[in-house]
């Protein structure tokens, strides 16, 4: 896929509302934000998750994944909820977030329990990517880069590089990672919820930072406009059809680097099909956190995450971040 190095505004707009209109209409899988009805986000928590020891318990996980789709989609089981979110014959993507190795990245037992649901909803081995920036990053936080033939792949950008025009849109001009334009037909957004001490937070929306050649271009003025506009690239907006927030442990200052000190045991999932929302979420719990410990609040430290009501403004319609359209679901 090669994007168009220099799209014009309403070349660009008309393509994203036809893509709205699939998305709303004929297309069952993907998700589309619409302002007549509530964005649900749904939190899963487990406080005897970690048993006796420090580790999270593999049964428990999958047990508040299995709740957390179930109720999402109010399916009878976990399976009928997959199969709304995936088909078979479809190379579907995992986006991990590891930039933070193993304290503060996406579980590897999160992304196994994932992909065991989704070989049980038909998709094969072979049809399984999980991918992030970096193969070290990966093996730092614990995945084995691989790509052998037949079985689920594990590979960073650096694999297969990026497409050689730049994707423009408003503030950004960024190339693409080719394994979410040309490895991938629909991504599963996997981030983390936790701090940044730049960006204020770094949940949903800025873990698509991932998919782009550039990200250190964008923190200007908190990431604000550019982590919403880079959500507004075709590709990206196209292809991501559903969140997961690996909120096991959490953090709530000094990311996007581990900090032990200012992580806590959360115990929990939040799923959503809608990122500004499942942002908006985070946000509160992470400043729940920081009133907790006596700490000052984003604002105060001018480092409030802007870039997710511009994310649900007019211009870009991404989700909603008004608590009077959210549904919180916890189960």
């Amino acid at each position: 896929m090669r994007q168009n190095p220099n799209p014009n505004r309403r070349e660009f707009l008309h393509s994203c509302l036809a893509s709205a209109v699939i998305a709303g209409g004929t297309h069952p899988l993907a998700p589309f934000f619409s302002p007549k009805e509530k964005s649900k986000v749904v939190i899963a928590r487990d406080q005897l998750l970690r048993g006796a020891g420090s580790n999270p318990e593999s049964d428990r996980l999958v047990k508040m994944l299995d709740r957390s789709m179930q109720a999402l989609y109010a399916a009878d089981t976990p399976l009928d909820a997959w199969k709304r979110v995936v088909r078979p014959g479809e190379v579907i993507g995992l986006k991990v977030n590891t930039l933070a190795g193993r304290g503060i990245s996406t579980s590897v037992l999160l992304v196994e329990a994932i992909c065991e649901r989704l070989r049980e909803a038909g998709i094969q081995e072979k049809d399984i990517v999980v991918w992030d920036r970096l193969n070290t990053d990966l093996e730092s936080a614990g995945f084995r880069p691989t790509s052998r033939q037949g079985r689920i792949r594990y590979f960073g950008n650096d694999t297969l590089g990026y497409e050689d025009d730049l994707s423009i849109y408003g503030s950004v001009g960024s190339r693409l990672s080719k394994t979410l334009t040309q490895a991938c037909d629909a991504v599963i957004n996997l981030p983390a919820l936790k701090d940044h001490s730049i960006a204020g937070v770094t949940i949903a929306l800025k873990n698509l930072f991932g998919a782009i050649h550039n990200p250190n271009k964008y923190h200007l003025s908190v990431g604000d406009p550019y982590v919403a506009d880079v959500h507004m690239l075709p590709p990206i907006r196209q292809k991501l059809r559903l969140h997961i927030c690996d909120a096991l442990t959490a953090q709530y200052e000094g990311g996007p680097s581990f900090m032990p000190q200012w992580t806590w045991p959360f115990n929990g999932l939040m799923v959503s099909l809608d990122p500004v929302a499942m942002d908006y979420v985070g946000w509160q719990i992470i400043e729940q956190k920081r009133t907790e410990k006596g700490m000052k609040s984003l604002q105060a430290l001018g480092r409030v995450p802007n870039y997710i009501s511009t994310a649900a403004d007019v211009q870009h319609q991404l989700g909603t971040n008004d608590p009077r359209h959210i549904q919180q679901v916890e189960v």
